[in-house]
């Protein structure tokens, strides 16, 4: 993570961030690095890791993100991943997110309003941010801003691993969708 950010996040410059629901256990889970699998932490990213090389779904559709606007060094120059929630959860050996039940949900709250918070004073910026999901990370993502005024517009995107899963024939038309929601993003 420390060579990831020193790499790539040298600077004090603002960035959008796009916001997940909680890191993967094939992903952030293992690297640290929202959205970003050691494959593609080697890869794309130029960092040698001794990691169990595993593909992440969400990672593969991401990093042909990053690849189809310049790969990399001049994606985040620009953009900043996270998640709502910084824990992971795993139930019966899967994935589970922190809006399946609403207890941990509520157990969370804390956690994911600070960490909002302290990405906001790592200098991401308040115009826009993204929503990793259309569904539930979305309205949920839309409700606390609502309530707590983070970010002045909350845009949601497909997420990566229900493309990936579900739409995968229609990948390109996904990635492209990426590529212009972000642009016309930077260039408001």
């Amino acid at each position: 993570m420390q060579e990831f950010f020193q790499k790539f996040f040298p600077d004090n410059d603002s960035r959008i961030i796009l916001i997940g629901i909680n890191p993967g256990r094939f992903g952030a889970g293992i690297t640290g690095l929202p959205f970003t699998d050691p494959i593609r932490m080697a890869s794309h990213c130029g960092i040698k890791n001794s990691f169990k090389k595993r593909a992440e779904l969400s990672s593969i559709f991401v990093y042909d993100v990053i690849e189809a606007m310049g790969g990399a060094t001049e994606f985040y120059r620009h953009f900043y991943f996270n998640s709502i929630c910084p824990l992971g959860f795993v139930k019966n050996g899967k994935n589970f997110n922190y809006y399946d039940d609403k207890d941990l949900e509520k157990a969370v709250m804390p956690m994911i309003l600070h960490n909002l918070r302290a990405h906001l004073g790592l200098g991401v910026t308040r115009r826009i941010a993204f929503s990793m999901g259309q569904g539930k990370n979305f309205a949920f993502l839309q409700k606390i801003n609502a309530e707590h005024g983070f970010f002045d517009v909350v845009k949601p995107l497909p997420h990566p691993r229900w493309v990936m899963q579900y739409r995968l024939k229609r990948k390109d038309e996904f990635v492209q969708k990426y590529v212009d929601d972000l642009s016309a993003a930077l260039s408001a």
